[in-house]
């Protein structure tokens, strides 16, 4: 396919299996660079597409951009050849989850990215534990960006919101409808700003986030006893002064690291 003769009809371009909706909203992607964080940081950029984003992030900062699809390397080798020439954007093609190890570049970066659904949860999740990583700027799925995002007591509010939370602030800077990208997806976006304090790293703290959110609707007492020795839960509880009658969502990410520590 000769994507530069196509660019017209951005649908006959994506491909399914990789998730592709191309985002041609320019107000859109005016308000992406307006959020990002300023920093002194390299930006590193997942699913660059068709360049539409890429273009103006060349013109701020230098990018490393990481693309899976083969045709749209091509297209973007020589839509960007000048800026590749010049250092300001470095292209490398494949999947970006087998090259991605303890680090995704060998020095500190921002992520910015319109992530394709079926990965976005992944990818974040392998940021928030990445050290080089200090900053995410991620346009999502809308209902996926809540559960990273929801505060207690909301109904998103879930282990990726604990989890999140633990090691950086989060926040939606926007919504995005169907009608800004092309093809249009089924369901609402939303740009979801993740300013790193910390690197996620403890995975029984993890663990024990699964076992109390396992089942939403039952309390968080009758979950954690299913993992945790019941006189372990009681006592914790009670020092905690918590009702056993709580839900999962009802707790906040404080009172979770405490709960976690009672329970070791």
């Amino acid at each position: 396919m000769d994507i530069l003769q196509t660019m017209q009809n951005r649908s006959a371009i994506a491909k399914k299996r990789f998730g592709q909706n191309f985002l041609r909203d320019e107000s859109v992607v005016a308000q992406i660079i307006q959020s990002m964080p300023l920093t002194p940081h390299r930006i590193a950029e997942i699913g660059p597409g068709l360049g539409d984003l890429t273009k103006y992030l060349v013109d701020v900062k230098s990018v490393t951009a990481f693309e899976v699809d083969t045709d749209l390397c091509k297209h973007l080798q020589h839509q960007f050849a000048d800026a590749i020439a010049t250092n300001k954007l470095t292209l490398r093609c494949g999947d970006v989850l087998e090259t991605w190890k303890s680090a995704l570049l060998d020095e500190p970066y921002d992520l910015v990215a319109n992530l394709p659904y079926y990965i976005a949860t992944n990818i974040i999740l392998k940021a928030l534990a990445d050290p080089a990583c200090k900053n995410m700027l991620v346009m999502i799925q809308r209902e996926v960006a809540e559960k990273f995002s929801a505060a207690p007591n909301e109904r998103a509010f879930g282990a990726l919101s604990v989890i999140t939370q633990s090691v950086a602030d989060v926040s939606i800077v926007l919504h995005v409808p169907p009608t800004a990208f092309e093809p249009a997806p089924k369901v609402d976006s939303a740009v979801l700003l993740i300013r790193k304090t910390a690197n996620r790293k403890d995975e029984e703290f993890e663990e024990m986030l699964r076992s109390a959110f396992t089942q939403p609707r039952k309390t968080l007492y009758k979950n954690l006893t299913a993992r945790y020795d019941g006189a372990v839960v009681t006592q914790a509880f009670e020092t905690l002064e918590l009702e056993r009658t709580l839900r999962p969502h009802q707790l906040s990410t404080s009172d979770f690291h405490r709960l976690y520590a009672l329970l070791q």
